[in-house]
């Protein structure tokens, strides 16, 4: 096994670059929803909210079916030759998009009746691409959690290292709205989208990632020590033996959940609130112009969400001396709080505060799930990522809900209920004890 290179922070910041990608392609992904609802499910009807966050449900129902892929993965192949085959997946899933809106402007007339609403072929086939984008996210993280949380770093901690590259992860999430608005589809109102726009701007992207894997190829990237199994060696206990993980899988199976349907759906309750009227107006302001492009209120509540986390991160990655509980205990509190004022009052700039609070908490569930697992890591890590599948099922439901209740408004009341559960692993469930 490689040992480190003199040059530690080389694989560091390669790993910090990845993981800027892993985020800005996840909320590309998901930011995608509320343009892509008007230019291909403009017949859906009053299933329009149930189906657009489908979308968000193949991404993250990958983490669920491959996060041990990764690990074995791992384990097999080594974490750079894993971190390869993810980008080259994530390459794929691009050309998946570019597929997908080719075909759907190609044979526009070709849809199928769903529940009284039309909707085009290729809006399965972005499904399709949405799953392999997942998949990819799915392959890297789990090669980066471990690896940075392992990969010493002189002067830092496990968890401030965690906080540093999620730090970078939530700026590629805090620029992937701006991305989809102003160069996807122009800074154009929703209502003047078309599919045609999607093509060029995926094209590109798979260009880029494959070159990014190019690149990666040939970096210096080596095996960090006890962090997984030799070959040919047998785990003595199974990985669900260790009550923390597995209460940790659970929980971050609630925190996904909460950061992603807030960081997707804001935007469609906004929507809804213009189309009724109601205002939201930032300093005064009812549009957003970002050099001459109108950008809209609900692309920058997406962005203040996601700046929220990253600005939470990097003032996180300084507080060594707070322990990941008490920072994991705090937060909960302070986003359960927020979250319900923004329900009573029906104020969505209350509810995009709440990223302040949800950046720690990633970091914090994962540094307390891995606690003492050792040779262990490598799988805990990929079956830690199987809990990200809450990524799916709660924007989905709150898409659901919003249909059947008419409103955006009360669904919130899933968030609160996410953060309840990650406080009481906070003071209860990641104590480390036998199963």
């Amino acid at each position: 096994m490689k040992t480190q290179p003199s040059n530690k922070l080389g694989p560091f910041i390669v790993l910090i670059f990845i993981y800027f990608i892993v985020g800005f392609l996840t909320t590309v992904n998901g930011q995608c929803q509320a343009p892509l609802q008007i230019a291909f499910l403009s017949h859906a009807g009053e299933l329009k909210n149930t189906f657009i966050t489908l979308i968000s449900f193949s991404f993250f129902l990958a983490y669920l079916l491959n996060g041990t892929l990764g690990s074995r993965w791992i384990n097999c192949l080594g974490y750079k030759k894993t971190l390869i085959r993810a980008l080259l997946i994530m390459t794929g899933g691009l050309v998946v998009f570019f597929f997908s809106s080719w075909f759907t402007v190609r044979y526009s007339e070709l849809n199928v009746l769903i529940a009284g609403a039309h909707i085009p072929y290729g809006y399965f086939i972005f499904l399709v691409g949405s799953y392999l984008m997942g998949t990819s996210a799915t392959l890297l993280q789990v090669v980066i959690n471990p690896y940075v949380a392992a990969y010493e770093v002189k002067g830092t901690q496990p968890v401030q290292r965690m906080n540093i590259v999620c730090a970078f992860n939530s700026f590629g999430t805090t620029i992937a709205p701006f991305f989809v608005t102003g160069i996807m589809f122009g800074g154009l109102a929703l209502e003047g989208i078309h599919i045609e726009q999607l093509m060029v701007p995926f094209l590109v992207l798979a260009a880029f990632i494959g070159l990014t894997a190019f690149i990666t190829q040939r970096l210096y990237l080596p095996d960090v020590m006890h962090t997984k199994i030799n070959r040919g060696e047998k785990l003595e206990r199974s990985i669900w033996s260790f009550r923390h993980l597995k209460l940790g899988v659970v929980t971050i199976f609630f925190y996904v959940g909460a950061e992603v349907a807030i960081g997707v759906n804001v935007n469609l309750n906004a929507m809804e609130l213009e189309s009724t009227g109601q205002s939201l107006s930032f300093f005064g302001m009812q549009h957003l112009v970002v050099w001459g492009m109108n950008l809209g209120i609900p692309a920058l509540l997406a962005t203040l969400y996601w700046g929220g986390l990253m600005v939470g991160r990097i003032v996180s990655s300084y507080l060594s001396h707070i322990s990941p509980r008490v920072q994991l205990t705090v937060t909960t509190l302070l986003a359960t709080v927020f979250t319900l004022v923004a329900i009573i009052t029906n104020n969505l700039w209350l509810l995009v505060a709440v990223g302040l609070f949800h950046s720690v908490m990633w970091g914090c569930i994962f540094t307390l799930a891995i606690t003492g697992l050792k040779k262990y890591t490598a799988k805990a890590s990929g079956v830690f990522m199987m809990g990200v599948f809450g990524g799916a099922v709660f924007p989905f439901l709150q898409g659901v809900l919003a249909d059947t209740l008419g409103s955006w408004q009360w669904t919130w009341m899933l968030v609160v209920v996410c953060e309840l559960v990650m406080l009481w692993y906070a003071l209860v469930g990641s104590r480390v004890k036998e199963a």
